[in-house]
């Protein structure tokens, strides 16, 4: 049912924890499943230098918010914004159907942490980044 890839990233997650000076944190989830993904990000010089995720979920969302994170630490902002949850599912060797909406997550919360970061820099993040689904209390929404 679940790849080797899926087990190894949920057995061992990367880069979880929190990043107490982030400069840009995105937070996202699914209300039906009850999956929250956070993501932190540390910027230098348009790269993403570090990358950090706390997520609250099965553990397709801890494999794919783990993998995601391996996918876009080191990289631009606007190679991590070309990031798709095709490419989380295919990192993974594959999800079952019923588990694809965990790295749409992954994808969306990379997009909140970047989006938060251009509001910081005082840039409108919406032409770069698009819309991005906003979480109060676990409960999100467009």
């Amino acid at each position: 049912m679940y790849t080797e890839q899926v087990m190894d990233h949920f057995a061992h997650p990367r880069n979880v924890g929190e990043i107490p000076d982030a400069d840009g944190i995105g937070e996202v989830g699914n209300a039906v499943c009850g999956d929250i993904m956070k993501m932190y990000i540390k910027v230098d010089n348009d790269v993403i230098t570090d990358v950090k995720f706390k997520t609250y979920g099965c553990g397709s969302a801890i494999a794919t918010s783990s993998i995601a994170t391996e996918m876009i630490k080191g990289h631009t902002i606007e190679e991590a914004l070309k990031l798709s949850n095709k490419a989380v599912v295919e990192a993974l060797g594959g999800l079952p159907a019923h588990k694809i909406h965990c790295s749409v997550l992954a994808e969306q919360s990379i997009k909140a942490a970047i989006a938060d970061y251009y509001k910081r820099q005082g840039i409108d993040p919406t032409p770069i980044v698009g819309e991005i689904p906003e979480c109060e209390g676990g409960h999100c929404h467009a």
